[in-house]
């Protein structure tokens, strides 16, 4: 057969189902590194308060059961991969927003806006019934908002002062930029093979 002709082409053009037998490991691994993480500041002496662990746990799990929610909505490898990475740019969001700021550092109120980018992804994946071609339209929406609420940051003088305000809104522009971008990119994909 003269295509696909790699294993990662034949990946992509069909469906992808794990084995039964890997479905409890899979999850047994998955919830046990969530623990784990959630342990480590108390193992590294963080000085984190009670109200510190119950955000981040609440936080992890619910990212852990849309983990499960995303492999459980299709068996297509690329919808789960662009479930996944999408995910991921929420969490990210959230964590470098809360622990150092996107614009300037974490006290800064102007990085509240990329929590609009975020409810463009939820809302949106609601709205077109978490389908790949909606998800699709979605994630590019949200990739242009990210850039549009960055250059808003930057030129309003939200940002650091200097070199520095340029870097942290390149970098993190082009970051979670990219990722939306990925992200809608795999939906797009599997709306093409029929997810």
């Amino acid at each position: 057969r003269p295509y696909p002709s790699s294993a990662m082409d034949e990946a992509f053009m069909t469906e992808y189902t794990p084995p039964t037998c890997f479905n409890f490991p899979r999850r047994i691994l998955g919830w046990g590194a969530l623990a784990v993480l959630l342990s480590l500041p108390a193992i590294l002496k963080f000085p984190w308060t009670l109200s510190d662990f119950i955000f981040a746990g609440v936080f992890l799990g619910g990212a852990g059961l849309i983990v499960e929610i995303i492999v459980w909505a299709s068996s297509s490898l690329p919808y789960r991969l662009g479930g996944l990475i999408a995910l991921l740019a929420c969490v990210g969001l959230v964590w470098v927003n809360g622990a150092v700021g996107f614009l300037g550092n974490e006290d800064n109120p102007a990085n509240l806006m990329f929590l609009g980018v975020i409810a463009i992804a939820v809302v949106g994946s609601v709205i077109v019934r978490f389908k790949a071609a909606g998800l699709s339209k979605v994630l590019f929406a949200a990739a242009a908002a990210q850039v549009l609420v960055g250059a808003i940051g930057y030129f309003a003088g939200w940002a650091s002062e200097g070199t520095a305000g340029i870097f942290e809104v390149a970098m993190g522009t082009t970051l979670f930029g990219s990722m939306w971008l990925v992200s809608g990119g795999l939906f797009r994909l599997a709306a093409d093979r029929g997810a």
